[in-house]
């Protein structure tokens, strides 16, 4: 049914307007119905009650209706999946390596030559910074088992690096303990140089099989620095004469090694190896 306007200067809307009209048509119904004395009685009553009801609630519906109906979200379903909660992003943290990680020690390897020197490479680190390095050469072999014979160790072509700085030395040949000056204070020391004079080899022999003498260079700079040798080929045996335990070899030919941490003021080796060819 098409709806009639109300004029706006009435000042009331087409649903007040209805209900004004059903409430006359309720009053009407009522008249009709109880009669003139408005008594009614059994099923006139009843149909009388119900059917004024009717008209009250389609009254009211209509009166507190705009005439547009607000669209109502659906209700989620027992399986529907809930917002999920914002995601906060784990930060990773890198801890960098502490200083107390790079321990003060010496680390020494030696390149056996088919001459029976060596050349060496010493990483010292100090427990304390100095500005003077005290250089000692390996012993003579006359009294060290599996040698019994005199030597004269001699170190040539010497480099020192001090604190990643480049040391200059007055001479690059060590024939005897020395001390060598730094113009700073350094706690990282690199040491390169050729050791020969401290080989002799085993006669007689087909093979080029030696006896050498080696100790880190700086051994003296402090004797508590636990030492780590490495003889890259050709080691056969391997014994440590000032220690209680003279044998220091660890493992078998051809991957035996030197026992590690041995203190820098005892750490003179003699070792047994084949010289490459």
């Amino acid at each position: 049914m098409k709806q009639t306007s109300v004029p706006s200067n009435w000042g009331v809307s087409y649903a007040q307007v209805d209900l004004i009209a059903r409430a006359n048509l309720f009053g009407f119904v009522a008249r009709s119905v109880l009669g003139g004395d408005g008594l009614v009685s059994g099923r006139g009553r009843t149909g009388c009650l119900a059917a004024v009801a009717m008209v009250l609630g389609y009254s009211a519906a209509v009166a507190c209706s705009d005439g547009s109906v607000a669209p109502t979200a659906p209700s989620p379903g027992i399986g529907a999946a809930l917002p999920s909660a914002p995601v906060t992003p784990t930060v990773r943290t890198t801890v960098a390596p502490s200083a107390e990680q790079a321990k003060p020690g010496i680390k020494l390897t030696a390149v056996p030559r088919p001459d029976g020197s060596f050349d060496v490479t010493e990483n010292v680190r100090l427990p304390a910074a100095t500005d003077i390095v005290p250089l000692q050469l390996p012993g003579s072999g006359a009294d060290l088992p599996g040698m019994m014979t005199p030597t004269k160790p001699l170190v040539t072509d010497l480099k020192l690096v001090a604190d990643d700085k480049s040391v200059p030395l007055a001479t690059t040949t060590i024939t005897d303990a020395d001390d060598v000056p730094l113009s700073f204070r350094a706690t990282e020391l690199l040491l390169t140089y050729r050791l020969s004079g401290s080989t002799v080899r085993a006669t007689p022999s087909r093979t080029a099989r030696a006896g050498a003498a080696i100790r880190p260079l700086t051994a003296s700079a402090d004797s508590t620095l636990p030492t780590d040798i490495t003889v890259t080929s050709g080691l056969l045996n391997a014994v440590c004469p000032l220690l209680d335990e003279p044998r220091c070899a660890v493992g078998d030919p051809p991957h035996l090694t030197v026992r590690p941490g041995i203190p820098a003021g005892r750490a003179l080796v003699v070792l047994q190896l084949d010289l490459p060819r």
